[in-house]
């Protein structure tokens, strides 16, 4: 694995840093407070190359790689862990398996606009009795001709109040499992698609999420993803680079809390002396460093890898582990450095610990990471 940047990589770190900067950082704790969507920013963003970074300039995206997806991300979370998410549902989750998976006329109407930027996706696999085990999904497509009804339910769908099409995951023959899961591209205006009022979150406040009815929806079978059947290996694939992006924004949530504890260390006294003069304060702040350069070095590896077209499963796995858990540590230790202040909505520092939290839960939870790295390991 090379770790030094190419010229590319750095240009496009450096300019997702200063938009963070000049755009997220100041504007987040409102669009938080308000539990808003950013609409503006992530248009900018768009309008940079970042609806689909690594994906193929002939479909419409910045035609860079993996590597160059996770510094953007990482560095878009420092400013505001929503727009990060935001970005990496439509990149990973939504572009990425069309452009591995989609005809060519799928793409032409259901990836080049969204790789632009000029539209937005999301991703539907999660029901409400169907999170770490996608066979129990309820969700159906019957097929009728050229055609097929969709009836179901999906929730917790990031970008869904806002998306303009859903990569969906469906059941078309419920007595094989998994392997009765069959994957289509529908757009979020389709008789039958039925969005609810937004959720109501502990973090990433500013990332709408929704559930979503399918209430006889007809999806005609030329927006069918793959064959019937290829649903499981199209989600476990595509979740496989989605880690990747989870990975990069709970760095980028971990440096932003590290950064407000580390600054706060040096005004904050106590005994007449700055509080990173206690060794207590030393200790806990190389601690956090130390465990998001490590969580940054494993994200990059599996972006490496998945640009190497080598398969990357345990090591998302373990990118997305240790940087979810890294997160959510060093965030913890933001607060502590904080004292009573950390407790406060006046400083970032709170929504820093609260955006962390669900790094650890969506896009496989921790425990399920443990999972496939073990079966890995033992195989």
């Amino acid at each position: 694995m090379q770790i030094d940047l190419s010229e590319e990589q750095r240009l496009l770190r450096d300019t997702c840093r200063e938009f963070a900067d000049k755009e997220l950082r100041p504007n987040a704790k409102k669009w938080d407070r308000e539990h808003r969507f950013p609409a503006e920013a992530v248009k900018k963003l768009f309008e940079l190359g970042l609806g689909g970074v690594a994906v193929p300039s002939e479909w419409g995206g910045a035609g860079m790689d993996n590597v160059s997806y996770a510094l953007a991300i990482e560095e878009i979370s420092r400013g505001c862990a929503s727009t990060g998410v935001t970005l990496s549902v439509n990149n990973s989750l939504y572009c990425d398996p069309i452009a591995k998976y989609g005809t060519d006329g799928q793409k032409e109407s259901f990836l080049t606009p969204y790789a632009r930027g000029e539209k937005l996706g999301c991703f539907g696999l999660t029901e409400p009795q169907a999170g770490s085990d996608a066979a129990e999904q309820r969700t159906t497509a019957v097929r009728k001709g050229d055609s097929y009804l969709i009836n179901g339910t999906k929730n917790w769908i990031t970008n869904g109040p806002v998306a303009d099409a859903i990569v969906l995951f469906t059941m078309t023959d419920l007595s094989k499992g998994t392997k009765g899961i069959t994957c289509f591209v529908v757009e979020t205006k389709t008789p039958g698609f039925v969005r609810q009022k937004a959720d109501e979150k502990l973090g990433i406040c500013a990332s709408p999420s929704c559930t979503i009815f399918f209430e006889n929806m007809e999806v005609p079978i030329s927006q069918r993803l793959g064959q019937e059947g290829d649903g499981f290996k199209i989600a476990m694939s595509t979740l496989d680079g989605g880690r990747i992006g989870i990975g990069a924004q709970a760095i980028g949530i971990g440096r932003a809390a590290f950064e407000e504890a580390r600054d706060y260390s040096k005004i904050r006294k106590t005994f007449d002396i700055p509080i990173f003069q206690h060794q207590a304060i030393q200790f806990m702040l190389a601690d956090m460093a130390t465990a998001l350069d490590a969580a940054r070095l494993l994200v990059l590896r599996a972006a490496w890898l998945k640009d190497q077209g080598k398969r990357h499963t345990r090591e998302s796995s373990m990118a997305k582990l240790f940087a979810s858990e890294a997160a959510n540590r060093v965030a913890d230790k933001a607060v502590q450095i904080h004292g009573g202040m950390g407790y406060s909505k006046e400083l970032d520092v709170e929504r820093h610990f609260r955006d962390a939290r669900i790094t650890e839960i969506y896009e496989g939870t921790s425990e399920i990471q443990r999972l496939v790295i073990s079966n890995l390991l033992l195989k």
